[in-house]
C-alpha cells in the first residue's frame, strides 16, 4: 500500500487498518476512501488473516467525519460521486467474509459513526462520542446512515441523532445498542486484541457462513432467513472445519481449522 493515510498491519491472523490523519481528527477523504479499499484487497486475498481491526490514529477521533474542505468544492454531481464512493467501501466492509472490530477511542462523527455502523462489533472507550451530525451542515448523512443507524437502535431514536445532529457519549450508544462493549481508553487495545484473537481460534469457514446469514437474513421475513439458514448450515458441512470441529469435540482435543471453504 503506498498510502500514508491508511496504514495496514498484520500480526498473526489479525489486520489492523489505521485512519491515519490524526491532525484533523482522521476525517475522511477520497485518499482515505483508496487507503481502505487497498487494505481491503490485502485483506481478501489473505487467507491467513481471520479477524480485521479498523482504528483511528492518535487519541482524540476514530473517524470525526467527512472532511468539510474537500466537502467545501462539492456541487450536485461531484457530492454524489463522492456519496456513492463512500457506499461502496463501508458497503465492502460490511460484505467482507471475515469479521470486522471498530476500535473506538474519540469521536465518531458522521461518515465516522457510519464506518463504525458497518463494522460487526463496535467496542469504545468510555470517552467516546457519536454523532450524525450532517443536518448542522445543512446536508444529510450519505454513507448509508439514514438506513443503518434505524437499523441497529431503532426508527424514533435514529431520527432524534439524525434531526438533532446532537452527539451521545459512550454509555448512551451502548444503552441503545450502537456499540458493544464500553472499556476505559488505557484497556481498549488489549480488549479488542482479546476479542480478535478468541475470534481467530474459532473455523474461520463457519464465521463467514455465520456472517453472511445474519447479514442477508435481517433483510428477510424471519420464516424466508430461517429456511436460508438451513441451507447455509447444509453448505458449511461441506468444509472440512465441520468435521474436524466435531472429531476434536469427541475426541477431547482442541480443532485444527483450515478454513477451507469460506463462505463469500
Amino acid at each position: 500500500m503506498d498510502n500514508d493515510v491508511v496504514l495496514f498491519e498484520k500480526v498473526g491472523p489479525i489486520a489492523t487498518i489505521t485512519i491515519n490523519r490524526p491532525e484533523v481528527l482522521n476525517a475522511i477523504n477520497y485518499d482515505v476512501l483508496d487507503g481502505i479499499d487497498a487494505a481491503l484487497d490485502q485483506i481478501e486475498s489473505d487467507a491467513a488473516v481471520k479477524v480485521v481491526i479498523i482504528r483511528g490514529a492518535g487519541d482524540r477521533a476514530f473517524i470525526a467525519g467527512a472532511d468539510i474542505a474537500v466537502l467545501a468544492t462539492f456541487d450536485a454531481f461531484s457530492s454524489k460521486a463522492y456519496c456513492e464512493r463512500g457506499q461502496a467501501v463501508t458497503n465492502r466492509i460490511e460484505g467482507l467474509n471475515k469479521p470486522v472490530i471498530a476500535a473506538i477511542n474519540g469521536f465518531a462523527l458522521g461518515g465516522g459513526c457510519e464506518v463504525a455502523m458497518v463494522c460487526d462489533i463496535r467496542i469504545a472507550t468510555d470517552k467516546s462520542k457519536f454523532a450524525l451530525p450532517e443536518v448542522t451542515l445543512g446536508v444529510i448523512p450519505g454513507f448509508g446512515g439514514t438506513q443503518r443507524l434505524p437499523r441497529l437502535v431503532g426508527t424514533g431514536i435514529a431520527k432524534q441523532m439524525i434531526f438533532t445532529g446532537k452527539p451521545i457519549d459512550a454509555a448512551r450508544a451502548h444503552q441503545i445498542g450502537l456499540v458493544n462493549e464500553v472499556v476505559p481508553e488505557e484497556e481498549l487495545d488489549a480488549t479488542v486484541t482479546k476479542m480478535a484473537e478468541t475470534i481467530a481460534r474459532n473455523s474461520a469457514v463457519a464465521i463467514s457462513f455465520a456472517k453472511a446469514t445474519v447479514n442477508a437474513g435481517v433483510e428477510m421475513e424471519l420464516h424466508r432467513a430461517i429456511a436460508q439458514e438451513a441451507v447455509q448450515f447444509a453448505v458449511n458441512f461441506t468444509s472440512p472445519d465441520s468435521a474436524e470441529g466435531i472429531a476434536a469435540f469427541l475426541e477431547k482435543r482442541k480443532p485444527v481449522f483450515t478454513g477451507l471453504g469460506t463462505a463469500h
